[in-house]
């Protein structure tokens, strides 16, 4: 499998008022193509922080972050605007939808920045709220769907564009517990259909559940990395 996401001596420090504090500290990663693996740490250990600079939405202060071959540090704003719009999907523990916009037009906004044609965006819509289990609440508003129903509308949302890594922070902490397994296996299932690689941020067992690979942080530091059987849900 290929190495698409590279991590080397990754240190992350933020001012804090006279001072810095430091988030990440000396990171040694790497992922290969089609992961399922989860950063788990107490508020604080730096989950959130590496998510995000793995996303471009943040820059090392020290050390290379390489995604699918390009320097995150290096590119400009538009450059990565465009990873995250061609290659990277996001899923977050609040949902994010737009609540005059119905279901389908929530999950066709990522394809209009990209310029589809109507016709290929329709059908992609379509398939991505299928894997969901919800192509019948397409003409529907978020504030008609149920929690985990908005959830599985998100994860549509980051999936329609088929993006080479998803990254999704908390994406159980709004979910009870039947909902939350119903969101893992979807993810699950869109993992192993399309080899998309699935980074999560966590402190959610149910979720650790069904990881092949956790890493643990403590104060920014990777303490343990290790290779796990998936157990799913009990």
């Amino acid at each position: 499998m290929e190495t698409i996401i590279q991590i080397d001596k990754l240190t992350k420090r933020f001012p804090v008022g006279n001072g810095e504090f430091t988030a990440l500290k000396d990171i040694k990663l790497a992922f290969r193509k089609g992961e399922f693996t989860g950063f788990v740490g107490p508020s604080g250990s730096g989950k959130t922080t590496l998510l995000n600079i793995i996303g471009s939405l943040d820059t090392p202060t020290e050390g290379e972050v390489s995604v699918l071959g390009q320097d995150v540090a290096r590119l400009t704003h538009r450059q990565s605007a465009q990873l995250r719009n061609q290659h990277l999907g996001f899923i977050f523990q609040t949902y994010n939808l737009f609540p005059v916009y119905t279901v389908f037009e929530n999950v066709e906004f990522a394809l209009l920045l990209q310029h589809i044609p109507a016709a290929d965006r329709r059908k992609a819509v379509m398939d991505a709220l299928e894997w969901v289990g919800l192509a019948d609440k397409a003409g529907s508003k978020p504030a008609q769907l149920s929690g985990g129903e908005g959830q599985r509308v998100a994860i549509a949302r980051a999936m329609v564009k088929r993006p080479a890594i998803m990254l999704a922070d908390e994406p159980t902490a709004n979910l009870d517990s039947k909902n939350s397994h119903h969101i893992l296996q979807t993810m699950k299932q869109l993992n192993k259909e399309l080899n998309t690689t699935f980074l999560f941020a966590t402190h959610d067992e149910k979720v650790m559940g069904y990881l092949n690979r956790i890493i643990y942080l403590e104060d920014g530091k990777v303490v343990k990395d290790e290779a796990v059987v998936a157990q799913g849900m009990p």
